[in-house]
């Protein structure tokens, strides 16, 4: 694998932002600056949107951003005959408010362009997903889609996947407590997420989230592949070579990263 470096403006800040806005999944801090690096990938993206194309919609915070810049394109005529699959419920909301006609994979099996967010991105495009709980229709999306951008601020950059960000495990809702002792049994502090008014969080699914926090995480693959062995959970956000491009935003410009 090589990543393409295009535009080398960027200094790697990454770790400095981390320690002061994230704990473990949480935004702590969000200025207008980290907001401005969000809707400046979000632009970036969007220029890679073509007429004609079916579009993953992205969950989170900085794919809204890129939703919101779509529908813009939409109503000035400089996009059309474009067709999105929403990634949640909370984007299917935003999308139509945004003017974008709707599909699903069962009309378009095949995805040309996902533009979508993550948690944390290692050096090799891997991701930490599921911070918004959207983790199980993201990873369905990435997995039909041909082209997936993913867009950051260089607060996501990590060196090592687990290193800023708890994994996020989508769980049944039966027997969510055996599942919550075997990933502790694999290395995890295991957290059950809940809402801000002390109810617990459900999925679009209504299945649980259990954010898992490893710490820094030496092989994805094999954790990866031992979660999915367990029975009754869902699926994992760790987003292991699905991610065609990242474009991460800084102070000081922006890097392209590819996979090859």
């Amino acid at each position: 694998m090589k990543l393409c470096h295009e535009n080398r403006m960027l200094r790697n800040t990454a770790h400095f932002w981390y320690n002061s806005n994230i704990q473990w999944g949480r935004v702590t801090l969000m200025t207008d600056d980290v907001l401005a690096l969000k809707q400046k990938a979000a632009d970036i993206a969007v220029e890679y949107v073509q007429p004609g194309m079916i579009l993953g919609l992205g969950s989170g915070s900085t794919a809204t951003l890129a939703v919101r810049r779509i529908g813009e394109r939409l109503r000035a005529g400089l996009l059309h005959d474009i067709l999105g699959v929403p990634c949640s419920n909370l984007t299917r909301q935003e999308a139509l408010q945004a003017g974008i006609p709707l599909t699903t994979l069962e009309e378009h099996p095949v995805i040309d362009l996902t533009i979508d967010g993550a948690d944390e991105v290692d050096p090799v495009l891997n991701l930490i997903k599921g911070g918004g709980g959207a983790l199980l229709q993201e990873k369905i999306v990435a997995q039909a889609t041909r082209r997936e951008i993913i867009i950051v601020d260089e607060s996501k950059l990590s060196a090592m996947l687990g290193t800023q960000w708890a994994v996020p495990v989508e769980v049944i809702p039966f027997g969510w407590g055996p599942q919550a002792a075997f990933l502790r049994s694999l290395g995890a502090q295991v957290t059950l997420r809940m809402n801000k008014d002390g109810s617990i969080y459900k999925t679009d699914q209504g299945n649980l989230i259990l954010d898992c926090n490893f710490g820094p995480i030496a092989d994805t693959e094999a954790l990866a592949g031992r979660m999915k062995t367990r029975t009754g959970v869902v699926e994992h956000g760790l987003f292991l070579g699905l991610t065609s491009e990242v474009i991460v935003a800084g102070q000081n410009g922006f890097r392209h990263l590819t996979r090859k």
